[in-house]
């Protein structure tokens, strides 16, 4: 059983990926998750750069009345994929380690167009969450319609 903090982890993951899909941030943050999942084996990688790319092929293909499902159903599927490979790990140096390259791979920035940078939308959360994107620290939220 994992620690909570290797949970919420792979829920960040699970969701990273959900987000990504579709975006500019998805080529790098794909090919990242997919070597780490790899573990350095390239058979593996290449098996899970597949994986990633079905998922956001059915998240791309998902109508509007089936979208929620679908972007849970995804995000739960990546959460587990990361949760397994931290459990399955021989011992807690090993799983220390992968969960801070985890770490490290959810923070770095995506290339996005210039003037996009911290540009986040259509977002779905499901359950307690804490989630902050801005440009340069500066965070603009709105709810409701565009006006």
């Amino acid at each position: 059983m994992l620690a909570e903090a290797m949970t919420v982890l792979a829920a960040a993951g699970g969701s990273a990926v959900v987000q990504a899909a579709g975006t500019d941030a998805w080529e790098g943050l794909r090919s990242r998750l997919a070597q780490w999942l790899g573990r350095g084996d390239t058979a593996r990688e290449r098996g899970e750069l597949e994986r990633l790319e079905r998922s956001a092929a059915e998240l791309e293909a998902a109508d509007i009345s089936a979208a929620e499902r679908v972007r849970t159903r995804q995000e739960a599927v990546w959460t587990t994929r990361i949760e397994t490979l931290l459990e399955d790990l021989d011992d807690d140096d090993q799983r220390a380690r992968a969960a801070d390259q985890l770490r490290q791979l959810l923070k770095e920035p995506a290339s996005a167009p210039a003037g996009e940078s911290g540009l986040v939308s259509g977002n779905t959360f499901n359950g307690p969450t804490a989630f902050q994107a801005g440009n340069h620290n500066r965070q603009d939220v709105r709810f409701g319609p565009q006006p």
